[in-house]
């Protein structure tokens, strides 16, 4: 058994906040019925790469569930839809704000058929404020945070993250969000609405950030391949390529500079003493470093590290990290059967259950897939199919 097996979600949100979201539900057993638009459905099912026609990028993103197609401007549709959110336990949305109001398939209105129902919203700037009206996407939150303006190197073009991490991050604040909320309906048996900006979800990661603003009203500026606090917690040169040296704290500099350099004094040179002075100092600091670990390939220090207890690791590239051994061992490359794709993989689970892994039960639906299973579940005969696809209701 899994842990949300009994969990019923209506997926109506596209692209990759509000699916991630429902994926991570649906890898830890939720029923999801992702309820997509009659033309062409989930904008995603648009992007490439492609393999046999079918988008990848839809399939990375929405395993585990089941499609249907309804026209939610028909009004038979939205009846077919209502009948769904009867039963459901969670909606997951992320329309522009004001939209679901303007279809009839908002919170209010459907709380009144379901008053326990769990419903999210997902939105570019929130359901309040003075923005609320407006489209906000990834990157839009990327340069509207600060994080564009931490991102970088001083002084050079403001640049983006390598992932889209505004919207997962908005899918991961939506996931806890729903499963916290689900958790008072069992208390107290009350739904409620969820609002969640992705414009906000990213700002509580900001803490040594805000640490330093509140405190002292300075203002992060990008520190490139450094850390923002801790020295050296870095990128670092050695004589073939870069590592990652990790460190975070006076323990791990003693072992690096006694263990690993075979540099002792270096724990005893004023500029270097602690943190602070580190910091204070890290121009100098790692130049002296990358001179010192010019004598040895990124292999070698690993090694050396390894041994000394200090945390460092390989800059890879995505490649790399995914034929890496231990993301291998950990499970963290799947492999799934696709009905037109064939084999493919994709990103496996970072939470390990002990008792109820998440599983990949099937692959991501092809477009309208369950529609006829889905509604003749509820009772809706072939002919009554035959004659909401003739009226443009369903695909």
């Amino acid at each position: 058994m899994l842990p949300l097996q009994n969990l019923k979600v209506l997926d109506i949100s596209q692209i990759m906040a509000g699916p991630y979201c429902t994926m991570v539900l649906a890898d830890m057993g939720a029923e999801v019925i992702k309820v997509e638009k009659l033309n062409g459905g989930d904008d995603s099912r648009q992007m490439g790469p492609y393999v046999n026609d079918e988008s990848t990028c839809f399939s990375q993103i929405n395993r585990n569930k089941k499609s249907i197609s309804l026209n939610l401007k028909e009004d038979r549709a939205r009846e077919i839809f209502y009948r769904l959110a009867r039963d459901a336990d969670v909606i997951v949305e992320n329309y522009r704000t004001g939209v679901t109001q303007s279809l009839a398939i908002d919170y209010d209105t459907i709380k009144a058929i379901n008053p326990g129902i769990v419903y999210c919203s997902i939105s570019g700037y929130g359901q309040t404020g003075p923005y609320k009206h407006k489209g906000g996407f990834d990157l839009v939150a990327q340069g509207m945070t600060g994080l564009m303006s931490m991102t970088g190197e001083p002084g050079r073009r403001p640049l983006k993250t390598g992932i889209a991490v505004y919207d997962i991050g908005a899918g991961l604040t939506a996931t806890y969000s729903i499963l916290a909320a689900v958790i008072h309906r069992m208390n107290t048996g009350e739904g409620q609405h969820i609002d969640i900006a992705i414009t906000e979800c990213g700002l509580p990661w900001f803490t040594w950030e805000a640490a330093a603003y509140f405190a002292e009203g300075r203002v992060p500026e990008p520190t490139g391949w450094r850390h923002r606090v801790s020295a050296p917690y870095q990128a670092v040169k050695a004589r073939d390529g870069y590592l990652m040296l990790g460190c975070a704290n006076q323990r791990t500099w003693e072992r690096f500079a006694r263990d690993v350099l075979e540099r002792p004094e270096l724990m005893e040179d004023s500029r270097f003493l602690t943190n602070h002075d580190r910091g204070q100092h890290v121009e100098e600091l790692e130049a002296l470093l990358e001179s010192l670990m010019a004598e040895r390939d990124v292999d070698d220090w690993l090694a050396r590290c390894d041994a000394a207890g200090v945390p460092a690791g390989p800059i890879n590239d995505f490649a790399q990290a995914m034929s890496d051994e231990h993301y291998l061992a950990r499970g963290m490359v799947q492999e799934m059967d696709h009905p037109t794709i064939g084999k493919m993989k994709t990103i496996g689970f970072p939470s390990k259950f002990s008792r109820t892994p998440s599983q990949i039960r099937h692959p991501a639906p092809l477009f309208a897939q369950h529609t006829d299973e889905v509604l003749g579940g509820m009772g809706l005969s072939a002919e009554e199919l035959e004659t909401l696809r003739a009226e443009g209701c369903i695909k």
